[in-house]
């Protein structure tokens, strides 16, 4: 080789390197822009939704107003007014229909809605629904109903019907007329737009993937019970986690940089390679830079032994934050997906091998995500080499029943329980103990970790219906000694499978109040503890004369419960009876009942020869503490009632409404009697307090170390603190706790007198309100 060729070489390699180093940072600068751009376009979609979201929440209240106000000046009108004054119902129903082009049917009833009540399912609960409220507020009322098999806008107003006394009127007008803006405003497609009433979705556009999420930007529509809910995709984070301007800006540094190794002649010279390096050896190439990692000055690595990596792109998908105190629960889609519920299944046939178990029963209520979540769940636990007796559709207690029943011993539940439609979850169950805190997390730290059993064959799989030997198993010990009408309402979920049958088999006469499954939750949501769930059912119960009603949650595991006179009767009072009951044939029993049960519960077991025993909040703590103490009997707040005499000492809310009507119908007395009976006081519902993620138990700690200093306001109070702070005076009592699952802070109070608890709410206020300075704590 010539000297000039050697010479030349290096030159003709520093070129190259330079070339390729202008080019990786032009490729930079262009997907730093993209990034860039890609979430600005993002970011404009959210704002055009919102824009069209307002416009439509008020073109839909506007509608809404119009049809209002037509159907009031048609009411007012001489031709239907002279049909009204003559009493003549047809007369009145053509008048309307003729004043009001367009209008499919006009119907006239009297306010005793008998021809309704002879067949409310035929009539239609939701149309039932729309009368009722127009009878109880003396206003036209409106509501998307079904009806002529279809959704429909209906109105309703109550009128005078001449000498036949109270009357309404319900219209049935073309859906069109209340969504027709739908069509008039431009929603961006990529994102998602839904009018909803309850669970149920009237009229959606745009993306439906991102429906299950698309509460966080809802707006409720005046006070006509609809709302519009809105979702945007969530905006990519760019490079590093950048934003958009932060991306833009690099990319023109980059290029910059790019331009002046490019056209600087010179000036800005690349580093030789330093002449040690042998012959031949060309360094790294460009594809071979690009994923080189920077080299850091680093301290000496700890010795020991190296934990086994994590499955590529599978555990940090889980989110830590759907491993929830007493079980797991998130958002489909968002949070929870059939590749999480794979996992998650793993994670749980994992804990069964450690502990030498194999069979696990699965069951899953009725949300529309149930049946994919299951699969998915099934094959995680088959992965880890279970085998899986799955059950298909099923209330949770009979999930646990089937553990026992078929001698599993291990069971997991599919199940959102009472939250909103788009969330979903499991309750798990392994040899006998129902997982909560740390075992839940430990579910998590196995998919974190990569530590998930890989069982060298699948576990077996095989389908079993149980809910026939449920039925038969309660129908065979408990039996009415008189039949009781029952209004069973399911609020549409899974108990409504279960509720009618099993009520009937003891021997109740049952009316069965939206008893058919539906995800969607369209009439109410299945929450007993809140009243203006049970605003329906009461209604029901008063107009068929039942005995009772009874109100179960979404997946039947709780109980709620109204009189004939549309009292509620609350979980603590209805655990005195039950208590009554049990210890009368097991006297001296221990009965557990949470913090937030009333404090005259205590005084009520005494008395009827038990043992009471307060224990911490949560269905999964108090069946724990019951298995540690052998209680024969527990009880919740929230509607949790727990047997273990003649029963498996799970929650159940199928079970203990049976164990209640067999109570009552022991009586003469009503069981309206029967409840009044029972010691009373005056209380607050629970009143909960938002504060920041990860707060509540710190503020809680702050609270209890002020009450128990020596010169605290609470000095005359008997203090407990196994959940919070309760403090108990001679007249009454106030709690303050963490919630286990949601950023709030819980507080409840009960006193003998209305004075009584303005005391003790005022010493709570006091005390809480230096620690959240700012806040409006809303008692």
């Amino acid at each position: 080789m010539s000297k000039a060729t050697a010479e030349g070489q290096p030159r003709l390699t520093s070129k190259r390197n330079g070339l390729l180093l202008v080019g990786a940072l032009t490729l930079l600068a262009v997907w730093f822009a993209w990034s860039g751009v890609r979430q600005w376009r993002q970011a404009s979609v959210g704002q055009a939704l919102e824009q069209s979201r307002d416009q439509i929440v008020d073109g839909v209240q506007a509608a809404l107003t119009s049809q209002s106000t037509q159907l009031r000046t048609l009411v007012k009108s001489e031709r239907v007014t002279a049909a009204l004054a003559a009493g003549d119902a047809d007369a009145t129903a053509l008048a309307v229909r003729e004043g009001w082009p367009g209008t499919e049917e006009v119907q006239v009833l009297t306010t005793g809605l008998s021809e309704a009540y002879a067949d409310p399912k035929a009539f239609g609960y939701s149309r039932l629904a729309l009368l009722e409220a127009a009878i109880a507020g003396d206003t036209v009322a409106t509501r998307v109903v079904r009806d002529a098999g279809g959704q429909r806008l209906g109105l309703a107003v109550p009128v005078q019907l001449g000498a036949q006394g109270p009357a309404v009127i319900y219209v049935r007008q073309p859906l069109l007329r209340l969504t027709g803006t739908f069509d008039q405003v431009r929603v961006p497609s990529d994102g998602y737009l839904a009018l909803r009433q309850g669970g149920h979705n009237i009229v959606e556009q745009g993306d439906s993937a991102l429906s299950e999420g698309a509460e966080g930007l809802a707006r409720p529509i005046g006070k006509s019970g609809l709302r519009l809910a809105a979702a945007v995709p969530d905006i990519d984070p760019g490079p590093l986690g950048m934003g958009a301007i932060s991306c833009l800006i690099v990319a023109v540094l980059l290029l910059a940089v790019a331009g002046m190794l490019q056209f600087g002649k010179g000036r800005v010279k690349l580093p030789r390679r330093r002449a040690a390096a042998s012959e031949g050896e060309e360094g790294p190439t460009l594809r071979e830079s690009l994923v080189l990692e920077p080299v850091l000055e680093t301290a000496p690595a700890a010795t020991g032994t190296t934990p086994p990596p994590l499955p590529p792109g599978e555990g940090n998908d889980v989110p830590e934050g759907i491993f929830r105190a007493y079980d797991i629960r998130g958002v489909i889609g968002r949070e929870l997906t059939p590749q999480v519920a794979v996992l998650i299944g793993q994670a749980i046939g994992s804990v069964l091998q450690v502990q030498g178990l194999r069979d696990i029963v699965v069951g899953r209520d009725g949300r529309l995500s149930g049946p994919e979540l299951s699969a998915s769940l099934i094959e995680g636990l088959r992965r880890a080499g279970c085998d899986v007796i799955d059950i298909g559709l099923a209330p949770t207690p009979v999930v646990y029943f089937a553990s026992y029943h078929l001698r599993a011993g291990s069971c997991v539940a599919v199940t959102g329980s009472h939250n909103p439609p788009d969330y979903n979850g499991f309750k798990i169950v392994v040899g006998g103990e129902t997982l909560s805190g740390d075992a839940i997390t430990e579910l998590y730290q196995r998919i974190r970790d990569g530590q998930l059993h890989v069982a060298a064959e699948p576990g077996s799989l095989q389908q079993r219906d149980i809910n026939a030997d449920y039925i038969q198993r309660i129908a065979d010990d408990v039996q009415l000694d008189r039949p009781l009408k029952v209004v069973a309402d399911a609020g549409n979920g899974v108990a409504g499978e279960l509720a009618q049958p099993l009520l009937e088999a003891i021997g109740a006469e049952v009316i069965p109040l939206y008893c058919d499954v539906d995800g969607t939750f369209p009439n109410h949501h299945p929450d007993p503890s809140d009243p203006h769930n049970l605003e329906d059912l009461i209604q029901t119960v008063k107009r068929f004369d039942a005995d009772i009603g009874l109100a179960f949650d979404g997946d039947g595991d709780r109980l709620g419960v109204v009189t004939r006179e549309g009292k509620i009767i609350y979980a603590d009072r209805l655990l005195m009876l039950f208590a009554a009951d049990v210890l009368m044939r097991n006297p001296g029993a221990l009965v557990i009942y949470d913090v937030k049960c009333s404090g005259k519960l205590s005084d009520y077991v005494l008395r009827n020869g038990g043992s009471p025993m307060m224990w911490k909040t949560g269905h999964s703590l108090i069946k724990a503490k019951m298995r540690e103490t052998d209680a024969e009997l527990a009880g919740e707040m929230s509607g949790h009632f727990f047997f273990k005499e003649r029963w498996f000492g799970f929650d159940d809310g199928l079970y203990a409404a049976s164990r209640l009507l067999e109570i009552l119908a022991q009586r003469e007395e009503t069981p309206s009697e029967v409840f009044e009976e029972l010691p009373d006081s005056i209380s607050t519902p629970e009143l909960k307090v938002p504060v920041e993620s990860g707060t509540p138990h710190a503020l809680v700690s702050l609270f209890v170390s002020s009450a128990q200093a020596e010169e605290s306001p609470f000095a005359g109070a008997r203090l407990s603190t196994i959940d919070g702070l309760r403090a108990d005076f001679p007249d009454g009592w106030g709690l303050l706790r963490a919630s286990n699952t949601t950023p709030v802070l819980v507080l409840r109070f009960e006193g003998n007198d209305e004075a009584a608890m303005a005391r003790i709410k005022t010493l709570f206020r006091e005390q809480l309100q230096p620690l959240l300075p700012g806040v409006e704590l809303g008692f």
